[in-house]
């Protein structure tokens, strides 16, 4: 792996900032039939939650002008299956640590499942998916109320000693808030954004295409929207952010990683081309060359250099 790419989330060192997202790579090893894992930086794994969830009725998948819609709605085997089942098979052909995706409906359940997954070694950090609805709230998400989201990532701290991200929801008014409650919380760094609400609807019909009526919209027309707010949540704390929204090319990342992103994880892309984060880091050196960048860590953040 060329040295130019390296980076680094914390003391965490990584061989390049490009890694699949949490929800579009599974828990990674169906991936291997493609390319060679190790190539990546790491990957985000399949949001897990304490108990087995079905997820949420179909139909949950709705294509948009640049872009998806999801409500899988957090389907996944638990957290004790993820242990004993899917971390062994991703060993066998990934031999780097991986980013767990932490899902919960309550403060204990986040707690609970950081908890397990803080004792296995394949685990680097944790990842903490605040976009679940807070049962004890009326259904809100945890990452909309700067109060919960505190209670969250504390109780998270209390019980790990893995480093631990908020991954915001950009649901929101004011992103820097919320960046700002987890930063006082404890938390070691931020993951933004997750999805946008979006909709659809059949033109024969006029009834929703999702059973749920809502879901996530993710894909390249988000970009702008992440990039702002990667832009505002460095300027507001100090803490390394991994970017997320609509990253497809070496270009994305470039200009992601100028807004303040110390590393990317690409998400709907996979979906469309699963050699998508492979061809992502190949061609990032020949553009460093083209813009005549050093290495990929001086370009952290120069957007605020004015």
């Amino acid at each position: 792996m060329d040295e130019r790419l390296k980076t680094s989330l914390g003391s965490w060192q990584l061989d390049n900032p490009v890694m699949p997202a949490s929800g579009t790579f599974g828990f990674g090893y169906e991936f291997a039939q493609f390319y060679d894992l190790d190539m990546l930086g790491s990957m985000a794994l399949k949001g897990t939650t304490g108990k087995a969830r079905f997820g949420n009725p179909t139909p949950r998948i709705a294509e948009c002008d640049e872009g998806m819609i999801n409500s899988v709605g957090l389907q996944n085997p638990g957290i004790d299956h993820v242990i004993s089942e899917e971390l062994p098979k991703l060993k066998k052909v990934f031999h780097k640590q991986a980013i767990a995706n932490v899902g919960g409906f309550s403060v204990e359940e986040y707690a609970e499942v950081a908890q397990k997954f803080d004792r296995q070694e394949q685990i680097a950090l944790l990842e903490i998916n605040v976009s679940c609805p807070n049962v004890s709230h009326g259904g809100m998400s945890f990452g909309t109320d700067p109060g919960c989201l505190k209670q969250v990532i504390a109780a998270v701290k209390k019980v790990t000693h893995k480093p631990v991200y908020a991954k915001l929801t950009p649901n929101v008014t004011d992103i820097t808030a919320m960046a700002k409650a987890a930063e006082e919380a404890g938390a070691d760094g931020i993951s933004l954004i997750n999805t946008l609400l979006g909709s659809r609807f059949d033109l024969k019909t006029g009834k929703p295409i999702i059973a749920n009526v809502m879901g996530g919209f993710s894909g390249p027309a988000v970009k702008p929207v992440a990039l702002r707010m990667v832009y505002q949540v460095y300027e507001a704390v100090h803490l390394p952010i991994v970017g997320i929204g609509g990253i497809r090319s070496a270009e994305d990342v470039i200009e992601m990683m100028s807004a303040g992103a110390s590393a990317i994880e690409i998400g709907a892309q996979n979906c469309t081309d699963p050699y998508a984060c492979m061809k992502v880091i190949q061609n990032l050196i020949p553009l460093m060359d083209q813009l005549g960048i050093d290495k990929i860590s001086d370009v952290i953040g120069r957007s605020h250099n004015r």
